[in-house]
């Protein structure tokens, strides 16, 4: 969301430019995006959520559907990680980059310093 929201200041300006820095596309899953769309909708209305779905469409942002497996793996995260507490979106993104075997993860979200891959490898976060 700070990509795109302007209004968080300092915060979007490190992200535009960690983004400017990145090769490749980015991946995200449905909870993730779902989530993103309703609080740029919150905070900035329907222009934020068409930058988004620029992203999708320029192919830049890709949203990955979770299959069975993902989705078993993610009710045995939120278990675990209760006390913090894991919400859906983070579980996807967790059980996602396990499958996929993606260990860096471009978030704002301080919990991905306590989530392990595996029950063990820590996630390279940026920005």
């Amino acid at each position: 969301m700070a990509l795109i929201d302007k209004g968080q200041g300092e915060t979007h300006t490190r992200c535009v430019e960690t983004y400017n820095k990145l090769t490749g596309s980015l991946l995200t899953t449905w909870p993730c995006f779902t989530e993103a769309m309703y609080f740029l909708s919150e905070l900035r209305g329907w222009s934020a959520q068409a930058i988004l779905w620029e992203l999708v469409n320029r192919k830049t942002l890709y949203t990955h559907s979770v299959n069975q497996a993902e989705c078993q793996r993610m009710q045995v995260l939120m278990a675990k990680y209760q006390s913090v507490p894991m919400d859906l979106a983070d579980a996807s993104l967790v059980a996602v980059a396990e499958s996929q075997r993606i260990r860096r993860i471009f978030t704002l979200d301080s919990d991905f310093y306590i989530y392990r891959l595996y029950d063990r490898d820590a996630f390279e976060v940026i920005p």
